[in-house]
């Protein structure tokens, strides 16, 4: 189980490896609408989870190019965690009432399956990332 090689710092693939990440989280977001637009209850929320993990893997990516795919699931996933457990202190749900934007990053009610969800997305996000060619750093995402 090999990892795909990381960028090197300054390499010229940088910019092809954040210009794909940053297709990629569109992409991503898009098909969170979708699926709060398609389905709803709990499998809208809980592929929004997961989704919301493999979105900060691809940001990791996108401001770090050259990281390994298993330390962007793993800073992804304990971010994802970090605020799911702020969420008990309820400094996110006060944010979430004064801005849609601390809402969306920040939930406001903690949940404890939303733990489990999270690790589905970064598992799939580092799945997909290892698997990527190495030799084509505009398709390492």
């Amino acid at each position: 189980m090999s990892e795909t090689p990381a960028v090197p710092a300054g390499a010229p693939g940088a910019f092809a490896v954040r210009a794909a990440a940053a297709a990629v989280a569109l992409v991503t977001v898009a098909a969170g609408l979708g699926v709060r637009a398609a389905a709803g209850g709990d499998v809208a929320k809980y592929a929004g989870d997961a989704l919301y993990t493999v979105l900060v893997h691809i940001l990791v990516v996108l401001l770090v190019p050259r990281v390994r795919p298993l330390t962007a699931a793993v800073t992804a996933l304990a971010f994802s965690w970090a605020v799911e457990l702020a969420q008990l202190t309820g400094v996110p749900a006060e944010l979430a009432r004064q801005s849609t934007a601390a809402r969306l990053v920040l939930g406001s009610t903690f949940n404890a399956p939303d733990l489990f969800w999270y690790a589905v997305g970064a598992a799939l996000a580092w799945a997909v990332h290892r698997r990527l060619p190495p030799g084509r750093p505009s398709a390492r995402f």
